[in-house]
């Protein structure tokens, strides 16, 4: 009798130069792929060797290196921690090889979106007032402002107004005030004092911490105004008078809000941030790339996107650094990686600490593979500029901003920059949302996007079954151009957004 034959399974070789493919059904042991017997399970998302590869020799993925065999590996191996080691080899970064002049749209057939024009002819997506925090200290005073206000009903009165919404924080105090966590803090709080889906602000302290409101104004030449308003808990008599005076101070900004209306504006008005978080192994074939194709059209439509988590291009720096527009953009990405070196170095962690134990479930074995595919969210555009956490962006087209991988803190520093929308791919089901940007979810599979359906709202899954990666992503700059104009998306539906901001904190808590 005749052993049954297995169904091939679905696999993916994503370059002619890997040695390893993926799977996109487990492939059980005996089942053919590519020509090649699996010799022991392959789960979902992970990867099954094609060749053999003698120990110590590079395993090659994306036409990469994603690290090392640690034993001499079989043709039908499953390929991963067991039998995958990374260790550092010489990049070469041919700075600026790739750069080009990118080729714009005329204006008349550039896209457009519904957004509102502000004063500094900056343009926001949403209309928020925000009641900002100096310090930990403050925290629940805000919190208490803005609960009162949703106790009272009066936003019904004001249909124009998204909300007002308590960025709160865990530091402000026990800090450096000449050092670099002081600085990231400053830029953090002014970017979103004047990110442009910003109406109004309160900016509210105890008084005496180490990141004194009076010194942030003075650094900004900040003025008291009908929409921003600063107050301290010592100075104002407490937390019941506290929060009856930022209470009277929102109420005097919400008719001068409401006054905002969305306008006709191009699609070069749109900032958008880049994130993947619960990345698994289909992130970078569906979901990366897919974004990284609408990023290509939002760069051609004459509008920027800002790719960031420095720690997840950590092995994949020399192909953005072969895009810089100029060398000195290229070797400013290259600083950031060796202060990122140093600074894990100097607390006895190390860069391959990350993948997370999810990713790793899902199929990424080393940052390096973590690294190329989340890279892929950039699309193939030329690198116009590098900045540092929350500085302002102020260069067109595609930009690096340097952050930590942690989503939370990345998106903080990229809505400090000024991005008023923000695209998040998730392989593994990240619950997420950014006030007062909205996030929109992009799935790396079809089962996860099934499943948590009311969290996710692109299904990049579909591109494993034939849907190409140009159709996804229009399809997600589509959907990136209705949310700019007011569609909510699922985050905001399920009211995400309150408790993500959250700025870097570097250097020691004194």
């Amino acid at each position: 009798m005749n052993a049954p034959v297995l169904n091939a399974p679905r696999i993916v070789r994503l370059n002619p130069a890997d040695t390893v493919v993926v799977a996109v059904d487990p492939v059980e042991a005996g089942a053919v792929a590519e020509g090649v017997t699996a010799r022991a399970r392959v789960p979902r998302g992970h990867k099954m060797a094609t060749v053999g590869i003698p120990e110590g020799q590079p395993i090659v993925k994306f036409g990469q290196i994603i690290g090392f065999a640690s034993k001499a590996i079989e043709p039908g191996d499953w390929v991963h921690e067991h039998n995958v080691v990374m260790h550092d080899f010489e990049r070469d970064y041919r700075f600026a090889e790739d750069a080009k002049q990118e080729e714009l749209l005329p204006p008349e057939l550039q896209a457009t979106f519904q957004g509102f024009r502000r004063a500094n002819g900056k343009v926001g997506t949403r209309n928020y007032i925000g009641i900002l925090t100096s310090v930990n200290c403050s925290a629940s005073v805000a919190r208490f402002m803005a609960q009162e206000i949703e106790r009272s009903g009066i936003l019904a009165n004001y249909p124009n107004i998204d909300g007002v919404i308590p960025l709160v924080h865990g530091g402000g105090c026990a800090l450096d005030v000449k050092g670099e966590g002081y600085e990231i803090l400053k830029r953090t709080q002014w970017g979103y004092a004047t990110n442009p889906n910003m109406a109004g602000v309160v900016m509210v302290g105890l008084g005496c911490e180490g990141f004194q409101i009076g010194r942030w104004k003075d650094a900004y030449g900040i003025s008291e105004s009908d929409t921003f308003r600063t107050m301290t808990i010592q100075e104002v008599g407490g937390t019941k008078k506290t929060v009856q005076a930022g209470v009277e101070a929102i109420k005097t900004m919400l008719p001068i809000a409401n006054r905002a209306q969305r306008e006709t504006v191009p699609a070069s008005e749109l900032l958008l941030a880049l994130q993947c978080g619960g990345s698994d192994g289909y992130s970078g074939i569906t979901a990366n790339p897919a974004l990284g194709a609408a990023v290509d059209i939002l760069v051609k439509h004459g509008g920027t996107a800002i790719l960031s988590e420095t720690p997840e291009i950590y092995g994949a720096e020399h192909l953005l650094t072969r895009r810089a527009a100029t060398r000195e953009i290229g070797e400013k990405l290259v600083d950031m990686i060796h202060w990122w070196e140093d600074y894990t170095a100097r607390n006895k962690m190390e860069m391959n600490n990350n993948p997370s134990p999810g990713n790793k479930l899902g199929g990424l074995t080393t940052i390096l593979e973590k690294s190329l595919g989340a890279a892929a969210k950039g699309g193939t555009r030329t690198m116009t500029g590098v900045y540092h956490y929350a500085e302002p962006v102020d260069a067109k087209g595609f930009v690096y901003m340097d952050t930590p991988g942690y989503d939370p803190v990345a998106a903080t520093g990229q809505v400090a920059g000024g991005a008023n929308v923000l695209c998040f791919t998730t392989g593994r089901g990240s619950a997420y949302g950014c006030k007062p940007t909205p996030s929109i979810k992009l799935a790396t599979n079809s089962e996860i996007y099934r499943r948590m359906i009311d969290d996710m709202d692109i299904n990049c899954g579909d591109i494993l079954d034939g849907v190409s990666i140009e159709q996804k992503g229009q399809e997600i700059f589509e959907t990136v151009l209705r949310v700019a104009s007011g569609e909510r998306s699922k985050s905001e539906q399920l009211g995400y957004g309150d408790a993500e901001f959250v700025p870097w904190t570097v250097g020691a808590t004194m």
